[in-house]
């Protein structure tokens, strides 16, 4: 009896399992009506012609939605500063005391002071950027792709200013050109590096440091030295103005509904055609985006874009944390969730020339904004990195309701500074936590083990005496955490050093 027993729960098991397996080999209905669409005498019927050309709308425009993410997101950035802080080549909003949860914008770093300006090549012509000693700072077109600057010693600049760029971060002139540009402009400051863009529109990015959290004055003074002008007009040139960002809440983030396409389509109005472009250009004609034509969308089109534009959405957060993370270089480390968000170990996000990785791009594009060699490449003791971590050491998902530790060993491997910072899951902005700001970092002094060694705590309360080593989470949202290493040293590249995984505790 007892043998009988145990062949029919094998078979039950045997059988359930090949259920399983037949509904997992099931396509879904969608797909399934789709490939079975009706046809008459090999021509489709007018149903099946309709169902078609919305699926291949909706398929362009998912894709576009992908495809656009460096794009938008720059763009997002660029009209809600213009609407907040004013336009122009003289306006460079600074964070003259760090940025803080009340400015929405994708993976901002607290730690530094920031300043964020943006440029109009076509419309003003090549400019002359005028860059203070101690930033470290980006030039990115609106594709977020460093600008190509000079060949000096057999090295190409690319992008970088400041520490990480030509100048050393002893300070230099610099000057932008707009793709259209041919030969050299007229007035060019003696000296000066000259930088090529590929979008009319180029994005300037200075990041100055502190070492005490309570005086900002001098990384201020240092950016407040920046001065923009066009080539030969420095006379004329507008004076320059460095509204307090903090002063005002902006909203920089990009959406994810139809409006996305609206935005995209008024960034196509501004910029040049790039001819690399012209396939994905040609899915934006599909979806009724053209330079030079209004986007106007029917009623029912545009139900279908908002519908593709919240799939995109959906679909670049499930490649952010579920498929980027396994590709080849995406870990860290083999036995830590801490992931590596340019694994290529290139700004163009490919693989040993051999294509694209896009879903690295779009994993990192979705969450942030900037990408510079000096943020890529290992430099050590120069340059930066930002280990990621969307999970705990158990694998599962950071939950804002959760108590976590993270332990870090002792020497943390940073010649500059290190930081930790929590953001929100959904928005990728900092978490709005109530604290002052959403990170801890060296400067603030968190208290120490007796071997050196470090213990940051997350959760929505701090553990009883450990309030300066602890990050407030909001119950009710996922968040994920950015450890970055300034100027990391060796034993960050040899892996003689590394952060514990993010630990749930009670």
């Amino acid at each position: 009896m007892r043998q009988f027993a145990m062949r029919r729960a094998a078979f039950a098991s045997v059988a359930l399992f090949a259920s399983f397996l037949a509904h997992a080999q099931t396509p879904d209905s969608h797909y399934q009506s789709l490939a079975t669409s009706a046809f008459e005498k090999d021509y489709p019927t007018a149903s099946t012609s309709q169902a078609m050309r919305n699926e291949l709308i909706f398929q362009r425009a998912t894709q576009v939605y992908l495809w656009a993410l460096p794009a938008v997101n720059m763009w997002a950035m660029k009209e809600g500063s213009e609407k907040t802080f004013g336009a122009g080549y003289n306006v460079l909003p600074v964070w003259k005391e760090r940025i803080k949860a009340t400015t929405q914008v994708t993976t901002p770093n607290s730690d530094v002071v920031y300043a964020m300006g943006y440029l109009d090549l076509h419309k003003d012509g090549p400019l002359v950027v005028e860059v203070p000693a101690g930033v470290q700072g980006i030039f990115d077109d609106f594709f977020q792709r460093p600008l190509i600057g000079p060949t000096i010693g057999g090295h190409t600049w690319t992008g970088d200013v400041g520490f990480a760029g030509p100048d050393k971060g002893k300070g230099g002139t610099y000057v932008l050109l707009p793709p259209d540009f041919k030969g050299e402009p007229k007035g060019v400051p003696k000296g000066a590096f000259v930088y090529r863009s590929r979008t009319n529109n180029v994005f300037l990015f200075w990041r100055a440091f502190f070492s005490d959290p309570k005086d900002l004055s001098k990384p201020n003074a240092q950016i407040e030295a920046t001065r923009i002008y066009p080539v030969g007009q420095k006379s004329a040139a507008k004076p320059m103005q460095f509204p307090n960002a903090n002063e005002k809440p902006a909203n920089l983030l990009f959406p994810r509904d139809v409006t996305y396409f609206e935005m995209l389509s008024r960034m196509v109005e501004s910029e040049a055609v790039d001819p690399s472009d012209l396939d994905m250009r040609g899915f934006l004609h599909t979806i009724g985006i053209e330079k030079g034509k209004p986007f106007n969308p029917s009623k029912d089109q545009r139900a279908l874009l908002d519908q593709a534009a919240q799939t995109g959405f959906k679909m670049s957060k499930v490649i952010m944390v579920d498929i980027a993370p396994k590709e080849p270089g995406s870990q860290y480390y083999p036995d830590r969730q801490w992931i590596n968000v340019f694994a290529g170990e290139n700004t163009s996000f490919q693989a040993g020339g051999a294509f694209t990785n896009l879903e690295q791009r779009i994993g990192f594009f979705t969450a942030a904004y900037s990408a510079s060699p000096g943020m890529v490449v290992n430099l050590v003791d120069a340059g930066a990195k930002y280990p990621v971590t969307f999970r705990d050491k158990d694998g599962n998902f950071l939950d804002g309701g959760n108590n976590y530790s993270l332990h870090l060993p002792p020497n943390i491997p940073a010649k500059n500074f290190w930081s930790a910072t929590v953001y929100d899951a959904s928005t990728a902005s900092g978490l709005a936590n109530g604290q002052p700001f959403p990170s801890l970092n060296q400067m603030d002094k968190p208290v120490q083990n007796a071997d050196g060694s470090l213990d940051l705590y997350f959760g929505p309360s701090a553990p009883a005496g450990k309030e300066k080593n602890w990050l407030r989470t909001v119950p009710g949202k996922g968040y994920f955490v950015i450890f970055r290493l300034y100027s990391p040293q060796q034993a960050f590249f040899d892996q003689t050093w590394k952060p514990d995984d993010i630990v749930k505790t009670r």
